[in-house]
């Protein structure tokens, strides 16, 4: 099972979670972005109907990867971390990317990790 990857299938929380758990973590953060169907901004509010992701695949499985390679070295307790994102068509409610990290315990830095890597995705991962 990868633990980077970018796909057309549909996410799961269950499934990215699967991917980082081992005997010795006790705990698990998940993180799931979905697709809304209306944004607020400063000129008003905004709808939307579907997402359409487009990747450079290689590319973003290598910086999901880096991105992992991050938290390792800013929280070393970290034992794994999953990223997934999907590309293709995604209707609201959908779930566009999903992430896991897995500490031995909640207070090991599971959380911190979880959202650097979502914040981190968004800036540095090829796809729009």
């Amino acid at each position: 099972m990868k633990l980077f990857e970018v796909t057309d299938q549909p996410l799961s929380l269950d499934d990215v979670a699967q991917r980082v758990t081992s005997p010795e973590c006790g705990a698990i953060t998940t993180f799931a972005g979905v697709v809304r169907g209306q944004t607020v901004t400063a000129e008003g509010v905004r709808g939307t109907d579907f997402l359409a992701y487009e990747a450079y695949t290689e590319m973003a499985e290598t910086m999901l990867a880096r991105i992992a390679d991050e938290i390792v070295a800013e929280w070393p307790k970290v034992a794994a971390v999953s990223i997934l994102h999907r590309v293709g068509r995604l209707e609201i409610g959908e779930p566009s990317v999903v992430i896991a990290v897995a500490t031995p315990h909640r207070g090991d830095g599971c959380f911190e990790a979880c959202r650097y890597a979502i914040e981190r995705l968004k800036a540095i991962v090829p796809i729009w």
